[in-house]
């Protein structure tokens, strides 16, 4: 019955066991019933005393033995195959008794208190404390951890992520109103004098352009003056306007307080409030980030920040000697010496596992009791039987071999007390 159970390597080598102890218990019941026999013929024979005493030991031995029997057997099945009352016990009343294991498991496995003393007596944060603080764990972990970042990166499809960043970005950008952002970095920026240095910079770029590419400033000139003139004229006005620009741009540059300068820094402050304040500015300036992010251009630079930076975190990961890795390593180092020696980490720690296991016991109990209780009855009753046999029946059989022993025993001091009072 057994042998029909797909069986694995180490489900036979039970198989073989149950076998041998059924063969040792059978034949010490052929055993005392032939030294029954025998016993029984000697006595009968005049052998004396002695075959009474082992009749009577071998006798009790075969009632032990065969009681036994019967009461392991008809946990399994029925008994030669007969309807007798209360006997093929598990396949009969499975249904009750995944019940009961899933109702023990829960009371004496998954109350509170149980998951709490456990949890304290392990004492978690401590021994993962331990455990990180050693360089080869660390390195270890480290590894894993990269490993892991690697695999996750590889799952994800690249088109599908560039689409979620690019939808956020261009939906949190254009859910935030840019116009009074914009004109409170500017107001600060103007009161703070952090525009001096572009203007600055413009100044002088300016003035060596200039100084650079006259003949830029005298063809523009000629080329904006009417056809009528003579070039000679257009050529003085050129330069004219070529000395006064140069003149401007060179004051602006070396005087800090040229006039210029302050004209700008009016116009920054009265910009940066229409850019709070005015409502036709601030409906420009969101119809111009509207503009500016719906333009392929820009979305597709959106896009490539994921490519980007998918690349980046694929070539620390398989670096073992990149910032990321080395600074993974030192905060779990950090992380296991601070476990290691503050307690008061450790605590929270503690309890916010065993807080959580609560949750999780408490909360879902029933879900994880009715696995057993669910898995015992999706089985069919000879299955059931089949693998409890399978796993516990080889035990079983030392049953029967000390029914047999302490029966023999028994009838043994029986029949000699009887004999003494008998006189």
């Amino acid at each position: 019955m057994i042998d029909r159970i797909a069986l694995t390597e180490a489900d036979a080598a039970k198989v073989r066991g149950l076998r041998r102890m059924k063969t040792v218990a059978t034949s010490l019941l052929l055993a005392v019933a032939v030294v029954y026999g025998l016993a029984t013929l000697a006595e009968h024979r005049g052998a004396g005393a002695w075959a009474g005493y082992v009749a009577a030991a071998a006798e009790a031995g075969m009632v032990g033995a065969l009681a036994d029997w019967f009461a392991v057997t008809a946990l399994f099945r029925r008994p030669l195959g007969l309807p007798i009352p209360h006997t093929a016990i598990i396949p009969t009343k499975k249904d009750q008794l995944g019940q009961s294991l899933g109702d023990f498991v829960g009371d004496n496995f998954l109350s509170e208190q149980v998951v709490r003393d456990k949890l304290a007596a392990v004492a978690l944060a401590r021994r993962a404390g331990d455990w990180l603080r050693r360089p080869a764990n660390a390195d270890r972990l480290t590894a894993e951890l990269a490993t892991a970042l690697r695999g996750g990166l590889t799952v994800l499809r690249d088109a599908d992520v560039q689409a979620v960043i690019a939808e956020t970005i261009t939906r949190r950008v254009d859910a935030q109103e840019l116009s009074p952002v914009l004109g409170r970095l500017l107001e600060r920026t103007v009161a703070d004098d952090g525009h001096r240095r572009l203007v600055d910079l413009v100044c002088e770029r300016s003035h060596d352009w200039l100084v650079k590419h006259r003949e830029a400033v005298l063809s523009a000139v000629q080329g904006g003056a009417p056809g009528w003139t003579p070039r000679f004229v257009d050529r003085k006005v050129g330069d004219r306007v070529h000395r006064e620009l140069l003149r401007f741009v060179t004051e602006m540059r070396d005087a800090p307080h040229h006039p210029a300068r302050g004209a700008l820094d009016r116009f920054l402050t009265d910009f940066a409030g229409q850019l709070q304040d005015d409502p036709a500015t601030r409906a420009r300036v969101e119809r111009l980030k509207s503009d500016f992010l719906a333009r392929a251009e820009v979305q597709e630079l959106i896009a490539s920040t994921w490519a980007n930076l998918r690349a980046m975190v694929l070539d620390a990961a398989d670096d073992e000697h990149s910032p990321l890795r080395r600074r993974a390593r030192e905060a779990i180092l950090t992380l296991g010496n601070r476990l290691a020696s503050d307690e008061r980490l450790r605590a929270k720690l503690d309890g916010w596992a065993t807080d959580a296991a609560v949750h999780v016991v408490t909360g879902y109990r029933t879900e994880i009791t009715s696995l057993i209780t669910d898995t015992v009855a999706s089985w069919d009753a000879r299955t059931t039987s089949r693998k409890i046999e399978l796993n516990i029946g080889r035990d079983l059989q030392f049953i029967r071999v000390n029914g047999t022993v302490i029966g023999s025993l028994a009838g043994l001091l029986i029949y000699a007390a009887t004999r003494a009072v008998g006189g």
